[in-house]
């Protein structure tokens, strides 16, 4: 339905702009040919000749083009010659004006939209993987695409900014990524976009505005009420008029990045578990951050200082707010109502503070209270805040010991959702200090089979569509062990390059499955390890013979002659 309103609005925008031209040269043929046919030609034979509609029509054509064939039939008397005359003028100024006419279309502004329209929702509506659409291409926007494509999956995209989109077309993208300039809070184009289309997986909403981003989840809620939404909202408001929706994750960078500095305090090593596993840049296994506790400095008491501060005092530290709107009533530690300069970080005891937070919105803020701050305290442990990622030079030059990120932030957390959801689960319920010897167990796993490599996080559910193979080796001999699924085909003895991090089934996630344990039809893993790992573990999955293989050792025949040939051989050897 969508697809054909584009389409009507195109032909309309044509007809609109092609009417006069074509009533033209409708009409400049016509009288030419009409000419033609009725002015006497030459005498042969006592006879007038006349110009048939064919003849006058094929001759008009070539004329009105300049092309010129000649006089056809016969040689043309002089009354013919002046009417060609007169046709070659007028049919060339008649086309000359229709060329301009379509130059003009072609450079419309609606015509362009129109059609890119038409072409964007032919494109998604021939897509037949599963997809995810984008709203919004901005920092975070064009960070996912980049994570989608890296795991292999495609996104259909809508910006609002045309620049945005024509910087779409330049990335080299190996999966289809369609993108449109368009509002995404209009019903028509999300339904352009696929909000129906089968193999559509989620929306991700990432407009900065966020009573946007609660009208796209609105309307998308009505237009598919099973679609999965996952939606950005730093505004305690946007968040409560999101949930009654339901399906609706909500992505809040501040409380995200707060809860990570939490958890570097309190778990150094699950903080670094967790950093590895979204490629944090230059986070190894097993190089933890060594975050100080003692008395702190935060810098910008705005969204995200507000989740910091909590998050801080939840943790025992001593805090003291700098912030020229802050109401120091209003904060339940000390805060200094003053710009971050030279002076309020000396009031604030910058001397004798172990770490400092520069989370003011504006990044050359940030920078500039980094460099007061070392200057008064070279060993002062530094959080720095970046708004905008096309600074991301100045920030790595500032070498900050964390540097929050919002766009990279949420863009991770939502990646880390759409590959698979039970990523997050499973890192909150390794938090908890009962599963301590667990998350050690998984950390040297991952160092003896990952290593060095870079961590590929990936899904795999053992059903007849992702693991034919599987699910029939279960259900003919009754069991097959987790361990025999991760042997190498080249060498059943060794490992393939990846770790089994937990297992959903039956409502249930069971953390770090013992390799020895039964796997059961319907599992879904969560898995880490390489990208040879992964395609090797999905060839397991689906081919009967690898499988066969690397549970019993044995290689049966798999052309039909030599099994032929074994089964004769089976049947003459001795009782």
């Amino acid at each position: 339905m969508a697809a054909a309103t584009d389409l009507d609005r195109v032909a309309m925008i044509v007809l609109r702009f092609m009417r006069r031209p074509v009533f033209t040269l409708i009409f400049v043929y016509a009288v030419g040919i009409t000419g033609m046919a009725l002015i006497p030609g030459r005498v042969i034979d006592g006879e007038t000749q006349y110009m048939s509609l064919f003849h006058a029509f094929y001759f008009f054509t070539y004329t009105a083009t300049t092309t010129g064939f000649g006089e056809i039939p016969t040689a043309f008397s002089d009354e013919q010659r002046l009417w060609t005359v007169f046709c070659l003028y007028i049919g060339v100024i008649a086309w000359l004006y229709a060329i301009g006419s379509i130059i003009r279309l072609v450079q419309n502004e609606y015509f362009i939209l129109s059609f890119a329209e038409y072409r964007f929702a032919r494109r998604v509506r021939a897509m037949r993987e599963p997809f995810f659409i984008l709203c919004g291409f901005g920092d975070t926007g064009s960070l996912l695409a980049r994570g989608l494509h890296e795991h292999g999956f495609q996104a259909v995209i809508i910006d609002r900014n045309p620049e945005r989109i024509k910087a779409l077309g330049l990335r080299d993208y190996k999966e289809l990524m369609p993108g449109m300039c368009a509002d995404a809070s209009a019903p028509r184009h999300l339904l352009d976009a696929g909000v129906q289309h089968p193999c559509c997986r989620a929306i991700v909403i990432l407009h900065s505005d966020e009573d946007i981003n609660l009208k796209i989840a609105v309307l998308t809620r009505y237009l598919n009420p099973s679609l999965p939404i996952l939606a950005r909202a730093t505004m305690p408001a946007c968040e409560q008029n999101l949930t009654p929706l339901g399906g609706v994750t909500t992505i809040n960078p501040f409380e995200i990045f707060a809860q990570l500095l939490s958890m570097a305090i309190t778990s150094p090593k699950l903080h670094n578990l967790n950093s590895w596993l979204v490629r944090a840049p230059g986070v190894r296994l097993g190089q933890q951050l060594d975050v100080p506790r003692g008395s702190w400095i935060l810098c910008g008491y705005g969204r995200m200082g507000q989740w910091l501060h909590t998050y801080m005092i939840r943790q025992g530290l001593d805090v003291v707010v700098i912030d020229p709107d802050v109401d120091p009533a209003q904060v339940s530690s000390r805060a200094i109502r003053d710009y971050a300069d030279e002076t309020a970080l000396k009031e604030a005891d910058i001397e004798g503070a172990a770490g400092i937070v520069a989370g003011t919105d504006d990044d050359v803020h940030n920078l500039r209270i980094l460099i007061c701050a070392r200057k008064l305290n070279p060993s002062v442990f530094t959080i720095l805040r970046q708004n905008e990622h096309a600074n991301q030079p100045a920030f790595d030059a500032a070498d900050a010991n964390l540097v929050l990120q919002s766009s990279l932030t949420t863009a991770r957390r939502v990646l880390k959702h759409l590959i698979s959801p039970l990523s997050q689960p499973v890192i909150d319920s390794l938090a908890m200090p009962a599963n301590a010897r667990v998350l050690d167990q998984i950390v040297g796993a991952l160092a003896h089979r990952v290593g060095d490599e870079v961590p590929h996080l990936w899904r795999a559910r053992l059903d007849f569509e992702e693991g034919p193979a599987a699910v029939a080796w279960m259900r003919r001999t009754g069991t097959l062990r987790l361990g025999d699924l991760l042997r190498d085909p080249g060498d059943r003895d060794e490992t393939i390059g990846c770790v089994v991090l937990a297992i959903e089934r039956d409502g249930g996630i069971l953390i770090a499955p013992d390799e020895s344990s039964p796997a059961r039809e319907g599992d879904e893993m969560l898995l880490c390890g390489t990208r040879r790992g992964h395609a090797l573990l999905e060839a397991t999955l689906n081919s009967p013979y690898t499988l066969d293989y690397l549970v019993t050792g044995d290689e049966p025949p798999r052309a039909l002659v030599f099994r032929w040939l074994e089964s004769r051989g089976r049947d003459a050897s001795p009782a």
